[in-house]
């Protein structure tokens, strides 16, 4: 309704002077929240907050192929384009799965303590009713919202599979998986009648939910898998393939973040902007700790490090982002940074092949993210949305907290990897699903072996010559066959002994 009237006065400002928008209290009585033939469904919820909410949904859907990029420029660039594959497929297969029963299965009104039930199958019912996050937003928004974060965790795990596991697996992975482990832990977390939830367990944005479950996850992949060919020796010496397509990834994600963390308040208040502030600040000290870590073992000022940090800093604020002060993201950057980096090293001592660092990036800061939230969350901030009453953490003087956010990190830890090394090692065993690809196919590359496409045209040029598939009937080719000479096709204007070694360390590079 708008109107005028003589309010009180504020600065000078009548504010009765003004128009205004007020919102109708919900008064529903059906699962759809109302007949949308009959009434205005809109008037029960602030425009502001529908129209923040989907643009964070387009942000959270941004970090996906964020981190496809992310994991493509660490791999090698024969298996490049097979994680951005992943990252993308991960998006369509869990977008379904969560349509059709995901979202039911997690933020079902009638949900038990660890499972919803499938009152909200296929989206049935799901409207205008407010949401079990918050009644800032109705069901629908809510269900596009968390759609994402399902995406995002599916695409985190399943970057474990680089340079050695088949696609086909990996697709059905991700079906079981977001069914049988996300579902459940997003569940318990974050739906009000969860266990942790109901236990006064803090997790803003998926500490557990998004980053342990899918560190621990890739954890469990890479241990199944088995490790790549010449996994300890200098023929797995290598460095990122494209530090650029990394820094792009990093960049991606962490302009992503604001809509996964900011995001998650469900509401445009001053709990979103406290959200946002502490996102950046740790994601930039994560940054920077991470790189000075690296510079003093070989005095060069990293950017793959730099990235690394960021991506730590960003995981471990993501719990705490709507409860805790601006100044506590200066610990959590410090924290993540530090610990994520030397989390590298427990690959070794475990003896798993964990390619991309997964778990010591995600499980590992997911677990910072965790404990720091019980010694940081504080009740004012959790209350800037207006309504949101929590008793803190040590902050507050409530010393309980730490062992509450422990029991959560260790049972979503627990859970994820035995549920996901069951799920695979099940799954080996099914004829026509075996996880790991032939051992010809890991020399070719995932991208050539399982997709038949190239990130880069230089390594289609490059099989061309290797095959001696010189093009010779095309005019404008960049090769082309020299029958009489003993060392087969040539690049065009290829006249030395110069170009030929050129030639071949192109080739070993591949």
């Amino acid at each position: 309704m708008s109107g005028v009237s003589n309010g009180p006065v504020v600065s000078g400002v009548d504010l009765g002077m003004l128009n205004y928008t007020e919102q109708v209290p919900y008064n529903g009585t059906i699962a759809t929240g109302g007949d949308s033939l009959n009434q205005d469904l809109n008037v029960f919820y602030n425009a502001g907050d529908i129209a923040w909410m989907l643009t964070s949904t387009a942000l959270v859907l941004l970090m996906i192929p964020g981190v496809g990029f992310f994991y493509s420029g660490l791999a090698r660039r024969k298996s490049a384009l097979s994680l951005i594959w992943l990252s993308m497929m991960a998006t369509g297969v869990t977008s379904f799965q969560w349509f059709f029963w995901g979202y039911s299965l997690t933020f079902s009104h009638t949900a038990g303590k660890f499972i919803g039930d499938l009152e909200n199958i296929g989206f049935r019912n799901t409207l205008a009713a407010p949401s079990v996050g918050s009644h800032k937003i109705p069901d629908l928004l809510f269900a596009v919202y968390q759609g994402m974060f399902a995406a995002i965790t599916v695409a985190l795990a399943v970057g474990a599979v680089a340079e050695r596991g088949r696609m086909l697996p990996c697709v059905i992975f991700m079906l079981i998986w977001s069914t049988v482990i996300y579902d459940p832990i997003a569940c318990w977390t974050w739906n009000p009648h969860g266990w942790v939830s109901v236990m006064g367990g803090l997790d803003f944005a998926g500490g557990t939910p998004v980053h342990i479950s899918s560190g621990s996850a890739a954890l469990a992949y890479s241990l199944m898998l088995g490790k790549r060919r010449g996994h300890g020796t200098h023929e797995l010496n290598f460095r990122p393939h494209n530090v650029t397509q990394i820094i792009i990834g990093t960049v991606f994600l962490w302009v992503g973040w604001f809509g996964f963390n900011a995001g998650s308040a469900l509401s445009a208040s001053m709990r979103a902007v406290m959200a946002a502030v502490v996102t950046n600040l740790a994601a930039s000290v994560g940054g920077v700790t991470w790189c000075l870590l690296d510079y003093r073992l070989e005095k060069k000022w990293s950017a793959v490090g730099f990235c690394s940090g960021v991506v730590a800093g960003l995981v471990a604020i993501t719990p705490g982002s709507g409860y805790v002060p601006a100044w506590s993201a200066v610990v959590y950057g410090v924290a993540a940074g530090s610990a994520c980096n030397y989390g590298t090293k427990i690959k070794f001592l475990l003896g798993i092949d964990d390619a991309l660092d997964i778990f010591a990036v995600h499980a590992i800061g997911g677990f910072v993210g965790n404990l720091l939230t019980g010694f940081f969350a504080a009740d004012y901030i959790a209350h800037l949305d207006g309504f949101s009453v929590i008793s803190g953490g040590w902050l507050n003087r409530h010393w309980i907290q730490l062992a509450k956010q422990l029991a959560d990190s260790v049972s979503g830890f627990a859970y994820s990897f035995g549920g996901t090394c069951l799920i695979l090692f099940v799954m080996n065993l099914i004829p026509g699903l075996r996880l790991r690809a032939s051992e010809e196919a890991e020399v070719l590359g995932m991208d050539d072996a399982e997709i038949g496409e190239f990130a880069y045209d230089y390594v289609e040029l490059t099989r061309d010559v290797i095959n001696g598939d010189a093009l010779v009937d095309e005019g404008d080719s960049k090769f082309s066959a020299d029958v009489d000479s003993p060392i087969g096709p040539h690049e065009k204007n290829f006249s030395s002994s110069t170009d030929e070694t050129a030639l071949n360390s192109r080739m070993q590079r591949v």
